[in-house]
């Protein structure tokens, strides 16, 4: 099995993937359903070497540590390299039309890219990424599952997702101590929510911030009104309901407010 040798930067929260047979998997995850594509911390480019050689893909990295930055100038002189913070950087304005974004995500911003993800949902149509195990099963997961969360709810509101395989600490450097996987999130049809998207936000966090206590509790402790909401619903946790649920559920409240 072809290897790459990588030098990795820890205190990036970057374990930088070795195994070629699985970075050419990744990139062939994409579904093609847009030729607009990012790649979030590239690293010594892994990744964008398949990427690369796909030409008619309107490709962009965006890569914040310089050492990087540099080796892919100097590899890939045709690329387009964004020296910067995805957290900090308006990816609408690369591109006039819907793109997707790919990489092996840092573990440590991993859920601030996905909540980024969510409020770009228009224009972000597809994910392709590797995230620690325990993100990816929680990003995919279903109601009644007990690691069903916060981004489960509303990452599935808008996207299709998938769980598409597991990566094993070996195939990296340095191996981190757990277990990675790779997801896919496809934008579905929803184009917008039949409620306050803000409001069913909020209430979203409001049941799943104290996720041991009913509905009932957790809502009002948010300062919520529940009056009007029946209670075999106040009486779940917030693990139990479905993305329909939660919608009918936020409706009832905006009807008190």
């Amino acid at each position: 099995m072809a290897k790459t040798e990588v030098r990795a930067k820890k205190f990036l929260g970057q374990h930088f993937l070795t195994d070629e047979a699985i970075a050419r998997r990744i990139v062939e995850s994409l579904s093609g359903a847009t030729h607009h594509v990012v790649e979030i911390g590239p690293g010594m480019g892994v990744l964008t070497k398949y990427l690369f050689e796909n030409k008619d893909l309107d490709f962009h990295v965006i890569e914040i540590d310089r050492e990087s930055v540099d080796y892919l100038h100097n590899h890939y002189p045709q690329l387009d390299v964004i020296e910067g913070d995805f957290l900090k950087y308006d990816i609408n304005g690369l591109f006039q039309e819907p793109y997707a974004v790919i990489g092996n995500f840092p573990y440590n911003i991993s859920s601030q890219i996905l909540f980024k993800v969510f409020d770009q949902r228009d224009s972000a149509i597809e994910v392709v990424g590797m995230f620690q195990k325990e993100v990816a099963e929680r990003v995919t997961a279903t109601p009644g599952s007990k690691v069903y969360g916060i981004l489960s709810v509303l990452l599935s509101a808008f996207y299709t997702t998938e769980y598409l395989f597991t990566v094993h600490e070996h195939v990296f450097n340095p191996p981190p101590k757990v277990k990675s996987a790779v997801i896919r999130m496809q934008r579905n049809n929803v184009s917008h929510l039949e409620c306050d998207e803000k409001l069913f936000v909020q209430v979203v966090k409001a049941g799943f911030n104290q996720r041991r206590k009913t509905l009932r509790n957790a809502l009002r402790s948010a300062g919520l009104p529940v009056d009007a909401v029946d209670d075999a619903t106040l009486s779940q946790r917030a693990e139990q309901l479905s993305v329909g649920q939660f919608i009918q559920l936020t409706k009832t409240i905006q009807s008190c407010l």
